[in-house]
């Protein structure tokens, strides 16, 4: 049995995509996202534990999905809970004894790269923690309660994206703790115990689809195969 797992996230409902179908069942270039997401982390490793963690009033819907496209990746389903915390922690509880090392990732970011799993994985490994980030490109300013507004240099600064990727024994301790508004990700409740997380550099077409838009452009990647080169 593998000592990794990746544990993909997707307990929302998709209410800021507006239809009556959550974004990851959505298809794109004729695939539901998160079979996308699933099958990018089996080739990285076939023997990786998979963990999809849906609410669990959608584990038949998702079921018969699988059977509509013929998806056979093995994978175990998880009840999601009232908060991507407590999602997370679901899935954490869930992991076999032996595990050693876990990647947490947005299920809805289907396009992270194979190349950025493999090295979350080893550094992680090393470090105990391994985050996927990418550099700004705009300039940004930061907004005071006055309403007033300075310059930041953007160079000190990064987009977080998934995966998250840590030593399990680390963050199954992190997520002992109450949840607090300030767990925006994985990486926070890491900190939270005082230690500092590593980053590695991410894929700028690692999106996490969220809104119509985020659909569009997620097939014009899909069609252009930008996430395999």
């Amino acid at each position: 049995m593998t000592n990794k797992a990746a544990i993909l996230v997707a307990g929302g409902r998709g209410q800021r995509m507006g239809g009556p179908i959550a974004k990851q069942y959505l298809p794109v270039a004729g695939q539901p996202v998160l079979m996308r997401t699933l099958s990018v982390f089996y080739r990285v490793d076939p023997s990786l534990d998979l963990i999809l963690v849906l609410p669990e009033s959608d584990f038949v819907y998702w079921e018969e999905l699988c059977s509509e496209y013929k998806f056979t990746i093995a994978h175990r389903l998880v009840a999601g809970g009232n908060s991507r915390f407590q999602s997370v922690r679901n899935g954490l509880n869930s992991l076999n004894s032996k595990t050693k090392l876990v990647a947490i990732h947005d299920g809805v970011r289907p396009f992270v790269t194979e190349e950025v799993i493999k090295e979350s994985f080893e550094v992680a490994e090393r470090q105990g923690s391994a985050i996927a980030v990418i550099a700004l490109k705009d300039s940004i300013r930061k907004l005071r309660d006055d309403g007033k507004s300075f310059y930041e240099e953007r160079q000190y600064f990064r987009l977080v994206q998934t995966p998250q990727t840590f030593q399990v024994e680390k963050i199954k301790k992190a997520f002992t703790v109450t949840e607090l508004q300030q767990f925006t990700d994985d990486a926070t409740v890491y900190e939270n115990q005082g230690w500092q997380v590593t980053l590695i550099s991410g894929n700028a077409e690692n999106i996490k689809i969220t809104t119509p838009e985020d659909m569009d452009y997620a097939e014009f990647i899909a069609s252009r195969g930008l996430s395999d080169r």
